[in-house]
């Protein structure tokens, strides 16, 4: 049973050696070698590459989608021209890992989607985003092999996460306009403030905070010293308040399924160290402390019981009854539409969907990344997307046992990243602001995160990643 479970997740394939066997690796890593042994510029080039990757996600919540893409259009064009000036024996640096070889896998069904799409114009530009966004995955996962860019990155999000938050903060005790209708007019809650920082959307702030949340909460066990241990809760603390503030009801489910996930997690570190009686009824009493704590809020804070509640009234609530009457719109897309989808990117859905809609429920995609998968992509992407799923979660779970034994603190960022990735899917459950630029590219970071940790189940048990030298 075990074996089988490594061959599905991948865990054991041989990467190494194929890249060593394979022609098409040898003709295109390292084709431009010589070239870059003799460029000064070249010589920085994986710095270069972080230094890219630091002004998308700097940038990303106060400028333009548009912006972002041509960001990322730099950081794929420098990625290309590393891979092929890499020497062929940097295995360690351009790490093939089997999150890359399902990325690929779904990359090939989107390119089958885009061919047999009925909008083959529109799939075809969604089908250049997507591609953006996957290769984005590749160099972060090649850069953040590199504890100190990896531990750059990681803080430069959370800083710039803290600037979002504060103003969002300032938002609610100042007031802000609502750009839209984010509450049912009809309930008591129409004139409550929603804050929606720089992204213009509470629901978008709520998943763009959320991974900060997570980060800055195991940043308080990871960094080291007093100064950085408060500068960590403070901005747990702060990117906590201003997510609830979003009144987000997607946002909050995720933010409990992340914080029950890295409780959890955080537990099972620290097991090895307690005591008989903690570590059996340590989880109970955090998960029992923790649900107390929401039922007295959701008693004693009425705009809070309120938003709560809203959740369970199904159609009586106008977001609800938004939200089903599209969701039935998309299972008869994907009805007509089983295998192969309609094609990539919601340029495909906005011509396709008009057909399925009821009158007066127009909308930009299916409020739902799993029906918004499988709309683009058919059964053959819905399932090689939980594919990757589950392969990036065995990966996560496999490093942080391997850092548990080893007690390095680089374990609790697979933590983080694993409880982020768990509130990101609870949060795209309900909502599709997953694919917004200032977000996936944050998904695609967490994925990263937990590839740039991978080794090989051979080399897992008995001794922890190689530092590849940075260049």
């Amino acid at each position: 049973m075990n074996l089988l479970w490594q061959r599905f997740t991948l865990s054991s394939l041989p990467l190494k050696e194929y890249l060593n066997t394979s022609y098409l690796h040898r003709f295109m890593v390292g084709i431009l070698g010589p070239w870059r042994q003799t460029s000064l510029l070249m010589q920085w080039g994986d710095t270069i590459a972080a230094a890219l990757l630091s002004l998308v996600y700097t940038l990303a919540p106060f400028v333009s989608n548009s912006l972002i893409l041509v960001l990322l259009v730099a950081c794929i064009g420098f990625w290309l021209l590393l891979t092929l000036s890499d020497e062929t024996t940097s295995v360690n640096v351009a790490s093939v890992t089997p999150i890359h070889l399902l990325v690929l896998l779904y990359w090939g069904i989107a390119v089958i989607a885009t061919a047999l799409s009925p909008v083959k114009r529109a799939a075809l530009s969604d089908l250049a985003t997507l591609s953006l966004y996957m290769l984005l995955f590749t160099l972060c996962a090649r850069v953040l092999r590199f504890s100190s860019i990896r531990s750059w990155l990681i803080t430069l999000y959370l800083h710039t996460s803290l600037i979002v938050s504060v103003y969002g903060i300032r938002q609610w005790f100042f007031g802000a306009k609502a750009l839209a209708t984010w509450v049912d007019p009809e309930s008591p809650l129409s004139k409550t403030t929603r804050v929606y920082s720089y992204l213009g959307n509470p629901n978008l702030l709520a998943g763009y905070l959320l991974p900060a949340v997570v980060l800055s909460l195991v940043a308080t066990f990871a960094w080291q010293g007093w100064f950085k241990k408060t500068l960590a809760v403070t901005m747990f603390a702060v990117n906590t308040i201003c997510l609830v503030l979003t009144y987000s009801r997607g946002g909050w489910i995720a933010l409990v399924v992340a914080f029950l996930t890295g409780m959890a997690l955080l537990v099972y570190w620290w097991s090895l160290e307690m005591l008989p009686f903690w570590r059996t009824w340590s989880l109970p009493i955090i998960l029992g402390s923790l649900i107390g704590v929401l039922l007295l809020a959701i008693i004693f804070v009425e705009p809070l019981r309120l938003r709560v509640v809203s959740i369970f009234t199904d159609r009586q609530d106008s977001s609800n009854n938004f939200r089903r009457n599209v969701w039935d719109a998309v299972l008869r897309m994907i009805g007509d539409h089983p295998i192969i989808g309609i094609g990539p990117g919601h340029h495909s859905f906005n011509k396709v969907y008009p057909l399925y809609q009821k009158p007066r429920y127009s909308a930009l995609s299916a409020y739902s990344i799993f029906l918004e998968v499988a709309v683009e992509t058919g059964v053959m992407g819905l399932a090689c997307f939980l594919w990757l799923i589950i392969v990036t979660f065995n990966t996560a779970f496999i490093q942080l046992q391997r850092f548990r034994k080893l007690r390095s603190i680089e374990g609790f960022w697979v933590i983080g990243a694993i409880a982020a990735l768990l509130g990101m899917l609870a949060h795209g459950m309900v909502d599709t602001v997953w694919y917004r630029p200032s977000l996936n590219t944050l998904w695609w970071l967490m994925v990263a995160l937990v590839a740039s940790y991978w080794t090989p189940l051979s080399q897992t048990i008995n001794q922890p990643n190689p530092e590849p030298a940075l260049n």
